[in-house]
């Protein structure tokens, strides 16, 4: 069986930049823009310099994890503990790639080609590129992630280096409601691509167990919120299909 014949050039220039420009209608450069805004001046109150900050952003690519590392640093914690703490963290993106990259793959695409989409896979990517590749043809997949990712990529920048020269007007209580605006982009676009049952479900079981977690004081507790509350809520999915 022969393999596809590769995309023309212009039709993957064309993916590249309808990704690209649908960055710039999307809720999450302007979520994305806020809290680099904060992690730009969390960086400078800190006393690292821009150069650093830019390329935390650009390497790192994870709000939350940015937020370890600099405050670990900062904090003079030993690079063996900021890299467990920082690895940890970013743990949670594993399955974002992992259900991301079948979408984008094709029969003979090389592995290289899926290291960048693999890079740029954060919260806001990952949401909007299951709500966006189904209506893209499979060929022009990886480019229009590239896109929607540099998009995204060139906003954060831009918000870092803001953020670092406006560290002094900014309050720490507007810096740390800048850093939430992820969280709470993420679990509003959750409930608004939740159409399953199962979906709403783990949503639903997720929030009620999280904060519980969080108040008993137990480790990693997101991690457990959303193992338990995944599987309580597969088990309720499976057990109405039986009924049916």
């Amino acid at each position: 069986m022969m393999s596809a014949p590769p995309a023309p050039q212009s039709s993957t220039l064309a993916a590249f930049l309808a990704g690209f420009v649908a960055t710039w209608t999307s809720v999450f450069s302007y979520v994305l823009f806020g809290t680099y805004l904060g992690i730009g001046a969390l960086a400078h109150d800190f006393g690292f310099s821009v150069t650093w900050a830019l390329l935390s952003t650009i390497l790192v690519w994870a709000g939350p994890a940015q937020v370890i590392l600099i405050s670990t640093l900062g904090a003079g914690a030993s690079l063996i503990e900021v890299a467990i703490a920082v690895g940890l963290s970013s743990v949670r993106l594993l399955p974002m790639v992992v259900s991301l990259l079948p979408m984008l793959k094709r029969p003979g695409t090389p592995a290289w080609k899926l290291l960048l989409p693999a890079h740029f896979t954060a919260v806001s990517m990952w949401v909007e590129a299951l709500r966006l590749l189904p209506t893209r043809p499979r060929e022009e997949r990886i480019a229009f992630c590239n896109g929607l990712g540099t998009g995204y990529l060139i906003t954060a920048t831009s918000a870092t280096v803001s953020g670092f020269y406006l560290a002094a007007s900014l309050p720490p209580l507007m810096s740390a409601a800048l850093l939430f605006l992820t969280p709470v982009a993420f679990l509003m676009s959750t409930l608004r691509n939740s159409r399953m049952l199962v979906d709403r479900l783990s949503l639903g079981f997720g929030l009620v167990l999280g904060p519980l977690f969080a108040h008993w004081q137990i480790g990693l507790d997101l991690m457990w919120s959303g193992i338990a509350g995944g599987t309580a809520a597969y088990l309720v999915h499976r057990f109405r299909e039986a009924l049916r």
